[in-house]
C-alpha cells in the first residue's frame, strides 16, 4: 500500500517541480526586461530573412491558388457589405446629413492614397503580414507589433459588429423585427444585453469554410461579389429614378450639421474602408504577386469608393435625412418611397454583402495573427499552417471564437468608433514607414532628415485640425494648411530619393504618402473622446502584453533561431515552444 502511495504522489511531484522551476526561471527573465527591450524593441528584419527564416517558422506554405481578379473581388467583396449597410444610416441621420457622400469621397480618398503605400509595400514585401510585416520591418518589432495588435483589434470588432447586422437585415428580409431574432438577457449593461445567436452561427460556419481552403472560399467570395455589385446597381437606379434631389436641401440644407458634420462622418465611415488591406494578406498565395497585388489593391479601392458614393447618394435621394433610419436604412428607405417588396430584396442583398464582407476580413484577419506568431509576438501554435489545406488552421478557429464571443453581446454603436481609431492609426503608420523606407532605407539619406520631416508633417495636421476643432483663430486654418504644403515641398526639393525598379512603385513621391498622413491624422483628431479613451486602454493592455509575453519570447527565438539558421540556413525554422510559461 505504502509503495502505490509513494508511486501515485511521484508524478505530482515532479509536476510542482517543474512548475516551480518554471516560475522562478520567468521571475529571472522579468528582472532582464530593460535589457531584452534594448535588444528587441528596435530589432528589423530584411526582407529576404522575412520571406524565407521567418515565413519558415509555419512549417508548410500556403498555396499559391489565387489570381488578380481574386484579389479584386476579396478587396471589393471585403468592404462593400461592411460600409454602405452598417455605416452609413447612423452618419446620415446623427453627423452629416445628404451631405454622407462626400464623407465618402473624403474617406475615400484618404483610403486611396493609403491603398497606394500598401501597394508599393506588398510588392516589395510579399508575405501575408500585411501592415505589420511592412512596418516591422521599417520601424521595429515594437511599433509593428503595436500596429499588428491594433489590426487585429479593428478586424474582431468590426467582425463582430457586421455580423450583428447580418441579423438586422435577414430579419428584415422577412418582415419581422430585429429583436424578435435576438434574446434579451435582464441584468445586464444596456448595449450588452441583446445576445445575438445567429450572428454567432454565421461567425462559426464561415470560420469552418475557411479552415477547409482559401481557393474555395475566395471562387465564393467572388460570385457573391458579382450578384452584390448586380445588386448594388439596382439600388443605385432605383434610388435615382425614384427619389428627389429636393430631399438632399431639405429640411436645412444639404450640410445641416455644417462642415464640421461632414468631416466627422468622414471618421466615421472610414470604418467603411476596412477591407482592402486583406488583399494585401494574401501575399503568399497569389500568382505573379509582382503585378496583381497593386491590381487587386488599387483596383477594390476605386470600385468600392464609386459604389459607397453612389449607394449613399441614392438613399439620400429617396428619404431626407431626419426620416433615415440608424437600423437597415436601405430596407427601410424603399417602405418609404411605398416599395415594399424591394424592402424585403434588400434585405436579403445586404445579409448576403455583409457574409461576404464577414468571408474576407475572417480571411485576412487569420493571416495577419499567423505572422504575428512567426515573429513569436504570440504563442508559436498560432503561427502553424496545416499541411494538407495550406491554411493557418490555429489563427483562423482562434479568432472566430473570439469574433463570435464579442458578436454575441455587443452593440454596433459601441465598437464603431473604436474601431475607425485603429483603423485610422495604422494606416498612418504605414504611410510613415514608406516615406522611412523610401528615403533612408533604399535611397541612404540620413535617418533625423526624414523623421524630421515626418514629425513637421504630423504636427502641422495636428495644428490644422485643431484650428477647426476649437475655431478660436481664425488663421490657423491658412496657417498650418500653408506650412504643409511648404514642409512637404522642402522635403521634396532638399532629400533625394532613388526609385526601386523592382515591380510597382509609388509615382510622385513624397506627395501621395505624405497627403494620406495628413488626412488620416486629421481624421482621427475628430473622433470623439471616448474613442481614445477606450484606445488608451486597449494601447496600455497590449503594452503590457509586451512586456510579459512578446520581448521575451522573441529575444528567446533570436537565440534559438541565430544558431539554428548558421548551422543549416536553407532547413525550415523548427517551431520553438514559447508558450506563458517557455520564454525564458
Amino acid at each position: 500500500m505504502a509503495t502505490t502511495t509513494s508511486q501515485s504522489t511521484a508524478p505530482s511531484n515532479s509536476t510542482t517541480a517543474a512548475a516551480a522551476i518554471c516560475f522562478f526561471k520567468y521571475l529571472h527573465s522579468l528582472s532582464q526586461t530593460p535589457h531584452r527591450l534594448r535588444r528587441r524593441m528596435l530589432a528589423t528584419w530584411t526582407p529576404d530573412e522575412e520571406l524565407n527564416q521567418v515565413r519558415q517558422r509555419s512549417g508548410a506554405d500556403m498555396k499559391r491558388k489565387l489570381k488578380w481578379y481574386d484579389l479584386v473581388a476579396l478587396g471589393v467583396g471585403g468592404m462593400l457589405g461592411v460600409g454602405v449597410f452598417v455605416t452609413t444610416g447612423p452618419v446620415a441621420r446623427q453627423t452629416a446629413g445628404p451631405s454622407v457622400f462626400i464623407s465618402y469621397i473624403i474617406a475615400g480618398i484618404s483610403a486611396l492614397l493609403s491603398s497606394l503605400c500598401y501597394a508599393e509595400f506588398s510588392v516589395q514585401i510579399p508575405v501575408a503580414g500585411g501592415a505589420f510585416s511592412y512596418i516591422r520591418l521599417t520601424f521595429g518589432e515594437f511599433v509593428g507589433y503595436f500596429a499588428g495588435a491594433n489590426i487585429l483589434m479593428e478586424y474582431v470588432l468590426s467582425n463582430a459588429a457586421v455580423a450583428r447586422s447580418f441579423t438586422e437585415y435577414l430579419s428584415s428580409a422577412f418582415g419581422e423585427n430585429p429583436r424578435t431574432w435576438r434574446v434579451e438577457v435582464n441584468g445586464l449593461v444596456k448595449g450588452y444585453d441583446m445576445l445575438d445567436f445567429p450572428a454567432v452561427a454565421l461567425i462559426l460556419l464561415l470560420t469552418l469554410c475557411l479552415c477547409h481552403s482559401t481557393k474555395e472560399s475566395s471562387l465564393l467570395n467572388l460570385i457573391m461579389t458579382v450578384f452584390h455589385v448586380v445588386f448594388f446597381g439596382f439600388i443605385i437606379i432605383a434610388g435615382f429614378c425614384n427619389g428627389t434631389s429636393k430631399n438632399l436641401v431639405k429640411p436645412k440644407g444639404i450640410a445641416p450639421y455644417g462642415v464640421r458634420g461632414v468631416l466627422d462622418g468622414a471618421a466615421r465611415v472610414y470604418f467603411s474602408y476596412i477591407g482592402y488591406d486583406s488583399a494585401s494578406t494574401m501575399a503568399e498565395e497569389i500568382q505573379n504577386p509582382l503585378t496583381s497585388l497593386p491590381v487587386g489593391i488599387i483596383g477594390s479601392v476605386v470600385i468600392t469608393s464609386v459604389l459607397y458614393c453612389l449607394m449613399a447618394l441614392s438613399l439620400c435621394l429617396m428619404v431626407p435625412y431626419n426620416k433615415i433610419t440608424e437600423d437597415v436604412a436601405f430596407s427601410n428607405a424603399f417602405k418609404e418611397i411605398g416599395w415594399e417588396w424591394a424592402s424585403n430584396v434588400v434585405g436579403a442583398g445586404a445579409s448576403l454583402g455583409i457574409v461576404a464582407s464577414l468571408l474576407v476580413a475572417m480571411l485576412g484577419q487569420a493571416r495577419y495573427l499567423c505572422v504575428i506568431g512567426r515573429a513569436r509576438l504570440v504563442p508559436s501554435w498560432l503561427a502553424k499552417v496545416h499541411p494538407s489545406t495550406g491554411t493557418p488552421l490555429n489563427a483562423t478557429l482562434f479568432l472566430g471564437l473570439c469574433t463570435a464571443s464579442i458578436a454575441l453581446f455587443t452593440d454596433l454603436e459601441i465598437v464603431i468608433e473604436m474601431i475607425s481609431i485603429g483603423t485610422l492609426l495604422v494606416f498612418y503608420l504605414v504611410a510613415n514607414a514608406l516615406i522611412y523606407r523610401r528615403y533612408v532605407i533604399i535611397s541612404k539619406n540620413s535617418p533625423f532628415q526624414t523623421l524630421l520631416f515626418l514629425f513637421l508633417l504630423s504636427s502641422s495636421a495636428i495644428g490644422f485640425s485643431m484650428s477647426l476643432t476649437f475655431k478660436r483663430q481664425r488663421w490657423g486654418l491658412p496657417l498650418f494648411g500653408l506650412s504643409t504644403i511648404i514642409i512637404i515641398s522642402f522635403f521634396n526639393y532638399a532629400v533625394p530619393c532613388v526609385r526601386h525598379h523592382i515591380g510597382w512603385s509609388m509615382p510622385f513621391m513624397p506627395w501621395p504618402a505624405a497627403l494620406a498622413i495628413f488626412l488620416n491624422v486629421f481624421l482621427m483628431t475628430t473622433l470623439k473622446k471616448f474613442s481614445f479613451e477606450r484606445f488608451a486602454l486597449w494601447a496600455c493592455f497590449i503594452a503590457l502584453f509586451y512586456l510579459f509575453y512578446g520581448v521575451h519570447s522573441t529575444y528567446q527565438a533570436e537565440k534559438m533561431g541565430s544558431s539554428e539558421d548558421k548551422v543549416n540556413p536553407s532547413s525550415a525554422v523548427q517551431q520553438t515552444k514559447l508558450d506563458n510559461m517557455q520564454v525564458l
